[in-house]
């Protein structure tokens, strides 16, 4: 399910003839006895893929999603065999059926659904929901493997780290370009990110189930209940990668909001000094810590016995945040003309992570 991935605003309202332009939609609702989308309440929402969200002539609620790109049957069938093996063990939207030949998924619709980015955005995603978010992980580490994909999990992306290739310098942004070269230019840097990407492709045998892209805005709460959802790059892995991704939202959320605070704690034409930012800085992670913490401790009381019994799960779950920060500004990048000084403040914030994570795995609130 897609509730607008890293778009915020109101949900446009969808015209009868994108929908119509999309037969394969109600030749898949029919086939599931739901029928054809009242046209008169369809509405979709921003995101990488396209998708309609509506009441079908039995009064089903649906969200429909269209995945695409060269990548779509791949990530057709993570979503497909997450869903089959989850069952009513993850608090996720049901899958009601889908359409491989032209990439559709239709999931039960969750009713006045809010995205955890609107909550942050309200500060209304709460220690409780970060109990449940905890959960949730946890019961996806919980599945069996049977059935999952095995491929080690493409990032970081270690293949760019002494040159890209030209057919990625052709197309992309100057934003982009700016981010390898400052990459580039940072050995030690290099040599985390492959150490990192190195651990995780040897040990693949021995994990389970992650959802392998967690952020905010893949939770979803209605009715006081909060759903993981997208499974597109489930697969078998590191548990660290789906902990250290949940911590390195808040992380990001704190480096976003250094220069919002700084500027209204400070009078007009003030410059903030190095020691001010980093104070800064500290203060808005410790703020967040406690979420990460109640986070941590919920998953843990429910994680499956080995997970638990990992002496190093904390420092690598560290690590992946401090990899989630340059995942981030890599992100940022690929839709902007110029690196903003902001990414750049917090790329280097999870570099120092990413360097020392044994160190921060307190400050981070990745602790019981």
């Amino acid at each position: 399910m897609e509730t607008g991935n890293r778009v915020r605003g109101g949900t446009p309202q969808l015209t009868p003839v994108d929908l119509d332009n999309v037969p394969e939609v109600d030749e898949l609702l029919g086939r599931l006895g739901i029928g054809i989308l009242d046209r008169t309440v369809v509405s979709t929402s921003l995101g990488r893929n396209d998708n309609w969200s509506g009441t079908g002539a039995d009064g089903t609620e649906v969200f429909v999603k269209r995945i695409s790109g060269p990548d779509r049957d791949a990530r057709m069938a993570r979503t497909i065999a997450f869903c089959a093996a989850a069952g009513n063990r993850v608090t996720t939207p049901r899958l009601l059926g889908s359409d491989r030949e032209h990439g559709l998924l239709v999931f039960d619709r969750l009713s006045d659904s809010r995205s955890g980015t609107e909550l942050v955005a309200d500060d209304a995603f709460t220690e409780a929901l970060c109990e449940q978010a905890g959960s949730a992980l946890a019961a996806v580490h919980a599945l069996g493997p049977a059935g999952f994909d095995t491929t080690p999990h493409p990032l970081p992306p270690t293949g760019h780290l002494e040159a890209v290739p030209y057919s990625f310098y052709t197309r992309a942004t100057a934003a982009e370009l700016a981010t390898w070269r400052l990459m580039h230019g940072d050995p030690p840097l290099a040599e985390a990110l492959r150490r990192l990407r190195e651990a995780d492709d040897e040990s693949v045998p021995s994990w389970g189930p992650i959802h392998g892209d967690v952020r905010l805005d893949q939770f979803l709460l209605s009715d006081g209940r909060l759903y993981l959802t997208d499974f597109e790059e489930a697969r078998v892995g590191d548990p660290a990668r789906d902990l250290g991704a949940f911590a390195g939202e808040w992380l990001f959320q704190a480096a976003m909001r250094i220069p919002v605070t700084l500027a209204e704690s400070s009078p007009i034409g003030h410059t903030p000094t190095h020691e001010e930012i980093i104070a800064t800085g500290v203060g808005e992670i410790e703020q967040r810590s406690p979420l990460v913490r109640r986070f941590y401790g919920a998953y843990l009381d429910r994680a499956p016995g080995p997970v638990r019994d990992d002496k190093e799960l904390a420092a690598r779950a560290a690590a992946y945040a401090g990899w989630h920060m340059m995942d981030r500004m890599l992100a940022t990048a690929s839709s902007s003309t110029r690196l903003s000084p902001v990414s750049k403040a917090a790329a280097g914030i999870g570099r120092t992570v990413l360097l020392s994570p044994a160190e921060f795995t307190s400050s981070l609130g990745l602790e019981a």
